[in-house]
């Protein structure tokens, strides 16, 4: 599949007179695919904010060089600027103007102008569902009509890539959900390639076609959900709800008879008393690297041991976990 970033060897150094130098980038390759969502995640400090400013031209790298659609980033920046949309974590608007005005300016700012930039601004907002509220002053809007508005801004010129930098901080589910539904129509509806960063593993999750994880200057896994999950090794987790207590020692057998079972947990809740007339339910946890595969064999060893299953649930692991176990840490640290 074509790329339309390619980054090679980026470096990024920062001098300093009263200490040692920090290398705040250390050798960064990262390849992004037309039109899919790709996602940039990283503890803190790990990098990724610098690697992204070298690729957008907005940092100089020590060492190494971006290719933009085609364009070099360091030989020819404003050609590949150009194809660029940005969106900033920080509301970058003027309050006291109404979003048409807005984003009017930041047209005229991309070299647009006439009956194509009005068309255009009439358009973004109606795909925002903001043209009831095109001609209210934006500092009479909520966060998250705020953060719409800073979209359509990115979007003027109908860039190739744009860049989001967790753009639904500080917003109501309901924009929330607004923004990511629009991120995917971006892709699937315009072949537009997004770059997005967010602290919100579920996001990355449910928008990404793939994944990037930086830590201390360097990207330390990229692939798909799937391909990551597999790197790491993680496992699904197997949630039953069980009666009839653990006879001939299930946990024991599940562990020894079923392959790929890793470990098993049983926590049984205290009994209500004597007067009780239902036997009380326990949850048990089985950990398999393989869980839809191991899902019958633990169930025929359920029901031999004289358990009643009540439910079972399959739990896949998820990104935040794989992110936990490659960064050793939380996400905001």
């Amino acid at each position: 599949m074509e790329t339309i970033v390619d980054a090679q060897n980026l470096r990024k150094t920062y001098r300093r007179s009263d200490g040692p130098d920090i290398e705040a980038v250390k050798g960064v390759d990262l390849s992004i695919r037309r039109g899919e969502i790709f996602s940039l995640l990283g503890p803190n400090g790990a990098g990724k904010t610098t690697t992204i400013s070298m690729i957008s031209g907005l940092v100089s790298p020590t060492e190494g060089d971006a290719v933009i659609g085609g364009h070099s980033i360091t030989k020819q920046p404003m050609a590949a600027k150009r194809l660029m949309g940005f969106v900033p974590q920080e509301i970058a608007l003027y309050p006291e103007l109404s979003a048409r005005q807005n984003l009017l300016f930041f047209g005229r700012m991309y070299g647009l102008g006439g009956r194509k930039l009005s068309r255009r601004v009439d358009d973004l907002l109606a795909f925002l569902e903001l043209h009831e509220r095109r001609n209210d002053r934006i500092d009479t809007f909520s966060g998250g009509m705020k953060r719409r508005v800073n979209i359509a801004a990115g979007l003027l010129h109908k860039p190739q890539l744009i860049y989001m930098d967790e753009p639904t901080v500080g917003i109501d589910p309901q924009s929330r959900r607004r923004i990511l539904d629009t991120v995917k129509q971006l892709r699937d509806e315009d072949g537009m390639t997004v770059l997005y960063t967010t602290h919100l593993m579920e996001e990355a999750q449910e928008l990404s076609d793939r994944v990037g994880i930086m830590d201390h200057g360097e990207i330390i896994a990229m692939g798909t959900h799937a391909e990551l999950t597999q790197q790491v090794g993680e496992e699904d987790r197997l949630e039953f709800t069980v009666s009839g207590g653990v006879a001939d020692g299930a946990p024991a057998r599940i562990q020894r008879e079923v392959a790929g079972v890793t470990r098993v947990l049983y926590d049984a809740p205290e009994q209500a008393g004597a007067e009780s007339v239902e036997p009380a339910a326990a949850r048990l946890t089985v950990f398999a690297r393989h869980g839809r595969t191991a899902l019958p064999p633990i169930i025929q060893v359920l029901d031999s041991a004289g358990l009643v299953i009540q439910s079972v649930a399959v739990r896949e692991p998820d990104l935040e976990a794989v992110f936990l176990a490659l960064t050793g840490r939380e996400l905001r640290d």
